[in-house]
C-alpha cells in the first residue's frame, strides 16, 4: 500500500452535515423517474443514474434536452457518435437550430427577471428591477442598434464591465445575431485586458465611466482609452454612465457612443421591437469566449459552444440544483470569472438573478446577507475564500440574519475546507444544502457538483456530475478511490471548447488537455474519489502538486492543517526542485503582531507528521509578508514555483498583488 493510501486526505467516512428531507420531490428524484419511464429500466438511487448517465451518453444527454425543455426550430438527427474518442471532440446534436438568447428570454412576463445592486445601492431607490417582459424589451432594442452596426454572424461583442443589467442585456443581443460574447471585469487593468481581446479583435466594446470599490470612485475612462488603442478593429465603443456622478465627458476616447444614445439607435415602435428574431444556429455554434488565467503565459482563448453552455448549465441548475421559477439566485461574482456565465443561464428557468457589484463587506460583512432577508435569496453562490474571510472576521450571519429562504450555498473557486463545512451549518443555516463545486473556466460549467437529492459529508464536494465521467488517475487507465490522483474525464461532454481561437490546427487544444493521457481529458487537478460515500475532494492543481521523494499530495492537505493555527493568516505550499528530487516549501503570512518562532515551526511540522505523515512535512517553513492571488481569488502556486527554481517570470495581469512576488526572490535559506 502507498504512503498516500496510508494518509488519506479525509476519512473515508465523514460527518454527515445534511440530508434532504424529501428526495422525491427533487428534479433530481423526478429526472430519474423520468429516464425509467422513457429506457424501461429500474435506477434506484444517484450511483445508479450517473453510471447509466456515462455509459449511455446520447440517451442520457437527449434525456437533459427533453426534461429541461429546451426550445428549438429543428430537432437533432444525432446526439452524438458514442464510437468516438473523447480526444476527437465530438459534434453532438448534430441538425438542431436552436438559439441560446432565446432559451434565456423564453418566459415574457411581469415577473422578476433581474435585480441589480451594489455598493451602497442597497435602499430600495437605488436597486434596478428589471422584469423579463423588460428584458426582452431592453434586449431587443441593443440587438437591433448592434445590427445597425454591422454587428453578424461570428462578430465578437466584448464587454468590459462591472456585474450589471447592461451586461446581461449586451449578452442576450449579441448572441441572439450568433455574434460572440466575451467580457472581463472592471478590476483588470489594461495589460491583462488586451492579453485577451487583442487575440480576438471584437467588434464592439461595452463599458463604463467608473466603478465603486471599497468606498471609493475609481475613473475608468483613461482605461478604456489604452484598451481602445490597442484594439484597431473596434467599430463602436458604448459606455454606460454607471457612476451618474461621474464624468460622461467620452471626447478622448475614439468612436465613443453613451449607452443611452446607443438603445434609442432603436424604433420607439414597440410593435418593431416584439418582432425580435433570433438566429436559429447548430448546436456547436460559437456563443462565449472564455479565458484562462495566462498566470504562466499569454491567456488560451476557449471558445464555447451555445447548445454545450444551455445543455449542462440547466441540468446543474434544473436537475443537480432544483432551481425552479420561484427562486432567487445572487451570485457573488465578477463578469470576468466563469461564474457569471453560470449565474445567467438561470434566466432560462424564469428564476430572478441578483447582480451585485462591489466589496462584499462595504459598508459591514453583512452587506449581502442583508440582501438575502430583503430580496428573498433562495440560493446563494460565492468562493470558498469569501466564507474563510468571514469567519477570520467573526462575522456569523445566524446571529443577525434571518435567511428564511435561503436553501442552498454554492462554493467554488478554491476548495472548501472542512472548518468551512462546519462554519456555514453552525453559523449561517443549518438546514440547507452546501453545495462545494467544482469545474473551471476550461468547460465553464461543473464536473463535480451540488445536488440536492444525497446527503453533504463533511470536506466533500456531494457528487460527479451527471454525464462527466471522471475519474482520479495515477497512470493510464488505473482509476484510485480513497486515494489521491489526477482529476480526468474518460469520455466526451458537450460543454468541451469547441475550439481554442488561433489555433487552426489544434495543437494548443492537444496540449492543454490530451498530452498527458491520450484520447483522455487531463483536467490538471488533484483529486480524491471517496469510494463510500461517491465524494470527491480537492487537493491542489496538479502542476503544483508537491511530490518530494516521489510522494505526490495535494497543497490543500497542507492548507488544512495550517487554518487550525490561530496566529497565520494565509499560507502557500510550493514544491522547489533540489537535485534530482523536490523539496516543500511552506511559506506563512502571520497576523499582526504574531511571529513564526522556532517554537510554533516544531509544533507544525509535529502536527503534519502525526496528523498526514513524515513525507508531508515541509524542508523549510518560511515567514513571508504577502501570498500571491488572483483577481478572482485564487492562489498562485505554479509561479512562486517557478521563481524558487530561478526560472524568469513575467508577472501575469491576473495577479491582484503582482509587487509580492519580488519577495519570494533571492530568499537565502533557498539558495
Amino acid at each position: 500500500m502507498t504512503d498516500n493510501a496510508l494518509n488519506a486526505p479525509c476519512p473515508d467516512h465523514p460527518q454527515c452535515l445534511w440530508q434532504p428531507t424529501n428526495r422525491e420531490a427533487t428534479a433530481m428524484h423526478q429526472f430519474m423517474a423520468f429516464v425509467n419511464q422513457r429506457h424501461s429500466l429500474a435506477l434506484d438511487n444517484y450511483p445508479d443514474l450517473y453510471q447509466w448517465s456515462c455509459t449511455s451518453l446520447s440517451d442520457f444527454w437527449r434525456a437533459v434536452w427533453d426534461f429541461t425543455g429546451i426550445e428549438y426550430s429543428q430537432p437533432p438527427l444525432e446526439i452524438v457518435d458514442e464510437t468516438a474518442s473523447i480526444a476527437t471532440i465530438p459534434s453532438w446534436f448534430v441538425g438542431a437550430r436552436f438559439n441560446f438568447a432565446e432559451n434565456l428570454l423564453r418566459y415574457n412576463d411581469d415577473r422578476l427577471a433581474l435585480v441589480a445592486c451594489g455598493e451602497h445601492r442597497l435602499n430600495d431607490e437605488h436597486i434596478t428591477r428589471v422584469t423579463y417582459r423588460q428584458l426582452r424589451g431592453l434586449v431587443a432594442r441593443a440587438a437591433y442598434a448592434l445590427k445597425a452596426l454591422g454587428v453578424q454572424d461570428g462578430d465578437r461583442v466584448a464587454g468590459y464591465l462591472p456585474n450589471s443589467v447592461e451586461a446581461v442585456v449586451m449578452m442576450l443581443a449579441a448572441t441572439s445575431l450568433g455574434a460572440i460574447w466575451c467580457s472581463t471585469s472592471p478590476d483588470f487593468g489594461t495589460v491583462g485586458v488586451l492579453d485577451r481581446f487583442a487575440q480576438i479583435q471584437p467588434t464592439v466594446l461595452v463599458s463604463v465611466n467608473a466603478i465603486v470599490y471599497n468606498d471609493k470612485v475609481y475613473d475608468h475612462l483613461a482605461k478604456v482609452q489604452a484598451v481602445v488603442a490597442g484594439l484597431p478593429e473596434i467599430k463602436r465603443v458604448i459606455l454606460v454612465p454607471f457612476v451618474a456622478s461621474h464624468s460622461q465627458d467620452y471626447a478622448a476616447i475614439p468612436r465613443a457612443q453613451a449607452w443611452p444614445d446607443f438603445m434609442a439607435t432603436a424604433p420607439s415602435d414597440t410593435a418593431a421591437l416584439d418582432a425580435l428574431e433570433f438566429a436559429q444556429l447548430p448546436f456547436d455554434h460559437p456563443v462565449y469566449i472564455l479565458f484562462s488565467s495566462g498566470t504562466t503565459g499569454l491567456p488560451k482563448c476557449l471558445v464555447h459552444s451555445a447548445g454545450g453552455m444551455l445543455l449542462q448549465h440547466l441540468k446543474e441548475h434544473r436537475i443537480h440544483g432544483n432551481m425552479t421559477r420561484e427562486d432567487v439566485l445572487l451570485q457573488y461574482t465578477t463578469t470576468g470569472w466563469m461564474m457569471w456565465n453560470w449565474m445567467v443561464s438561470a434566466l432560462a428557468l424564469g428564476a430572478t438573478v441578483v447582480l451585485y457589484d462591489g466589496s462584499p463587506f462595504k459598508p459591514t460583512p453583512g452587506v449581502l446577507w442583508q440582501l438575502m432577508d430583503q430580496l428573498g435569496v433562495t440560493m446563494f453562490g460565492t468562493s470558498a475564500k469569501y466564507i474563510q474571510s468571514l469567519q477570520a472576521a467573526g462575522y456569523r450571519p445566524k446571529e443577525h440574519h434571518a435567511l428564511e429562504k435561503l436553501h442552498s450555498i454554492y462554493s467554488t473557486g478554491s476548495p472548501l475546507k472542512p472548518e468551512s463545512f462546519d462554519f456555514v451549518y453552525q453559523h449561517i443555516k443549518a438546514d440547507l444544502c452546501l453545495g462545494s463545486i467544482t469545474g473551471g473556466t476550461d468547460i465553464c460549467s461543473l464536473f463535480a457538483a451540488h445536488n440536492t437529492a444525497i446527503p453533504v459529508y463533511r470536506g466533500e464536494i456531494q457528487c460527479r456530475g451527471l454525464g462527466m465521467a471522471i475519474e482520479a488517475w495515477d497512470a493510464p487507465h488505473q482509476p484510485l478511490y480513497n486515494q489521491s490522483g489526477d482529476l480526468v474525464c474518460t469520455k466526451p461532454f458537450p460543454c468541451m471548447p469547441v475550439y481554442f481561437w488561433n489555433d487552426p490546427d489544434g495543437a494548443k487544444y492537444r496540449a492543454a488537455y490530451f498530452d498527458r493521457y491520450p484520447n483522455t481529458w487531463y483536467h490538471g487537478d488533484f483529486v480524491w474519489i471517496n469510494q463510500h460515500t461517491g465524494g470527491i475532494v480537492m487537493l491542489g492543481r496538479s502542476d503544483g502538486t508537491l511530490n518530494p521523494s516521489g510522494v505526490r499530495f495535494g497543497s490543500a492537505e497542507l492548507y488544512n492543517i495550517i487554518d487550525g493555527y490561530e496566529e497565520v493568516a494565509d499560507s502557500l505550499a510550493v514544491g522547489q526542485k533540489y537535485g534530482d528530487d523536490e523539496r516543500v516549501v511552506l511559506f506563512l503570512k502571520m497576523k499582526p503582531n504574531q511571529a513564526l518562532d522556532p517554537a510554533l515551526v516544531l509544533r507544525i511540522k509535529q502536527q503534519i507528521r502525526a496528523k498526514l505523515s513524515p513525507r508531508h512535512v515541509p524542508a523549510f517553513i518560511l515567514a513571508i509578508a504577502d501570498i500571491p492571488y488572483t483577481v478572482n481569488g485564487k492562489k498562485v502556486e505554479v509561479i512562486v514555483k517557478k521563481i524558487l527554481s530561478n526560472q524568469v517570470v513575467v508577472p501575469s495581469a491576473t495577479l491582484a498583488n503582482p509587487e509580492c512576488l519580488k519577495l519570494y526572490q533571492g530568499i537565502p535559506e533557498l539558495q
